[in-house]
């Protein structure tokens, strides 16, 4: 009869075994896991894998942003005056582009010359007066002079000094209506600010205007800028602020609708961040853009490609290249090998990735199209594809 302690050291017997084979089971698992599987010897075929040979360089790095086209300067033209058109030009018309300086409209003036008048007789009033009062302060200067009487005299009424400020001032007060009068009646003809393009009219021939009326809408055809707000990750990628302000870093702008590009210029870098968006913006810009090959007109929404400064220690490979896992697959002694990436940049054309220090500096053929049944050690046939 077996004793019940003798069960025991039976089970912790078969306990101690089942252990052992299971830890030993698992080292030899975990050793055939990390050792590359063997290059095949009964002769079987590897399989082909499209690659392309990289090195690491240095690369730009393209940034791209949106943003819609507005002319440098937009206006609601007013009257200054008051008064009934009297005449309007041919060219102000919504659509069509006036020039700096062209006259757009014409109010009936006549009260206006009327006023000017009035006030260019007064001042000729006021000028005499002056005069006059400077003749009898000359005489009155002479007199005291003449009858021996020493000193300064009690009042500066005795010399007609006040006499003589007056009549100065009243000079200077109908100058100064003349000038307002003058003004008034220039500003019976609306002239353009500068070179525009009439964007709407809302004025016709008799219309009546108050001072303060909208007369048109205008867009000044100068120049085109493009706000493109950018994340903070983006301006990393971008030159100094320095260099992008000197109006010579070249941005591509293409139409979202249509696929027409332009080639501009970053005109200026705005130094706040978007209280909404916490983002910061260049401004791009495109001189004289009604005057284009392809007009790029205002409005239209574009995609700015802008040329990044150049990173360095970088493989530039297709964005295929990037498994699903997020692991980058080459070929090293006819066996695949990986190991994992996050793109340190990217564009439209490819992906930027800085691989193991290991890799670094040498030419390495890294797979276009990872699968996902591919493992560490296959054997395969490495194929150089193209750089699509």
């Amino acid at each position: 009869m077996i004793r019940p302690y003798a069960k025991w050291l039976v089970l912790l017997a078969a306990v101690g075994v089942l252990i052992t084979v299971f830890l030993y089971n698992g080292q030899k698992l975990q050793e055939q896991e990390g050792r590359s599987l063997p290059a095949k010897e009964d002769g079987g075929i590897a399989p082909d894998v499209g690659v392309i040979p990289v090195i690491t360089g240095s690369h730009a790095v393209n940034v791209e942003a949106f943003g819609a086209a507005r002319s440098r300067y937009e206006i609601t033209l007013t009257a200054q005056v008051s008064g009934q058109v009297s005449e309007l030009a041919s060219a102000f018309e919504s659509g069509r582009i006036v020039s700096k300086g062209d006259l757009l409209l014409a109010l009936e003036d006549s009260d206006y010359r009327a006023a000017l008048a009035s006030a260019e007789n007064d001042l000729a009033s006021a000028q005499v007066d002056l005069l006059e009062a400077e003749r009898e302060a000359e005489q009155a200067v002479l007199e005291w002079k003449a009858s021996g009487m020493t000193g300064e005299p009690d009042s500066p009424l005795v010399l007609r000094e006040p006499q003589v400020k007056q009549a100065r001032a009243a000079v200077a007060n109908a100058e100064a209506a003349v000038l307002s009068a003058k003004k008034d009646l220039a500003q019976t003809r609306v002239k353009a600010p500068f070179d525009a393009l009439v964007v709407s009219r809302n004025v016709s021939p008799g219309s009546y205007l108050q001072a303060g009326n909208d007369i048109a809408e205008l867009y000044s055809t100068d120049r085109i800028e493009i706000s493109l707000p950018l994340s903070q990750l983006d301006w990393q990628k971008l030159p100094d602020i320095e260099v992008l302000d000197n109006g010579e870093w070249p941005v591509n702008l293409v139409s979202v609708e249509t696929g027409q590009q332009w080639q501009g210029y970053i005109q200026r870098t705005q130094l706040h961040l978007d209280e909404t968006s916490r983002q910061q913006s260049v401004i791009a810009a495109l001189d004289r853009p009604l005057e284009q090959a392809s007009m790029l007109a205002p409005g239209t929404f574009l995609r700015a490609e802008i040329e990044g400064r150049k990173l360095s220690d970088l493989w530039r490979l297709p964005s295929s290249s990037l498994s699903q896992r997020g692991e980058v697959w080459y070929v090293s002694n006819g066996a695949l090998a990986r190991f994992s990436a996050d793109p340190v940049a990217s564009d439209k054309q490819a992906i930027y990735i800085r691989p193991p220090a290991s890799l670094s500096g040498q030419t390495v053929n890294v797979l276009t199209h990872p699968l996902s049944t591919y493992l560490p050690g296959m054997a395969v046939h490495p194929v150089e594809a193209s750089d699509d």
